[in-house]
């Protein structure tokens, strides 16, 4: 409070004034929240960029060899020779019974037979189809193949890249089951790294962003595999 001095008839007085407080400027809680969202974003970025490097050293580059059996095999389709290489599987005894998860239309018995003649003994006999349309699905399919049939471990063949994915899906469909990775791997992939090719790059990081988006939803109901 201040006073100001008033000149009237009677003579000087002083009159009390109130100063009225200034506005709070909003610029420093906007830079703070400015700054706040900024470093958030950075740590996502960073979060991402590791997890995608930690993604790519998961993604195997060979082909390794099985160090045991399992009771069942399954091949996930979408990829080339992902079924030629269960059916050898198949045939030299390294489980019981085939599941060949997402087949079209077209894959059955007969066609697989007819591309495969040398495996048609084991085709007729050992190998089940479902029709499933995507890795979820495959892994929904999977446990119940699996459980059906009692088996307690399965070798999981897929492409490389998506590996990571299958295993992730499938383990939260059958928590107590071992599952082996055989990872099929093209030519191409071994003679050419993946960041050489924009293709092959643009797979890598669509696959890594599915694989980010299915442990976000695995995370968020992490009892739908019990259920």
């Amino acid at each position: 409070m201040s006073t100001v001095r008033s000149n009237t008839d009677d003579g000087a007085a002083e009159v009390p004034s109130v100063t009225q407080p200034s506005a709070r400027s909003p610029r420093p809680l906007l830079r703070r929240v400015g700054w706040s969202t900024f470093l958030l974003c950075a740590a996502a970025v960073l979060m991402m960029g590791v997890g995608f490097l930690w993604f790519i050293w998961r993604v195997p580059v060979e082909e390794a060899p099985l160090t045991r059996n399992a009771d069942g095999i399954v091949a996930l389709t979408g990829g080339a020779s992902r079924i030629a290489d269960a059916i050898e599987l198949l045939a030299s005894g390294r489980g019981k019974r085939l599941l060949i998860s997402g087949a079209n239309r077209a894959t059955n018995s007969n066609e697989i037979s007819r591309l495969n003649p040398e495996f048609e003994r084991w085709v007729r006999c050992c190998v089940d189809f479902d029709r499933s349309l995507n890795t979820l699905g495959n892994a929904v399919e999977t446990k119940r193949w699996a459980e059906s049939r009692g088996f307690r471990s399965l070798i999981v063949v897929t492409s490389n890249y998506h590996m990571p994915r299958a295993l992730a899906e499938i383990a939260h469909q059958l928590p107590d089951v071992a599952l082996v990775p055989f990872a099929v791997v093209t030519d191409r992939q071994r003679s050419d790294p993946w960041w050489k090719g924009g293709a092959t790059a643009r797979l890598m990081v669509t696959e890594y962003v599915k694989f980010v988006f299915a442990k976000f939803r695995m995370g968020l109901n992490p009892g739908s595999a019990a259920s």
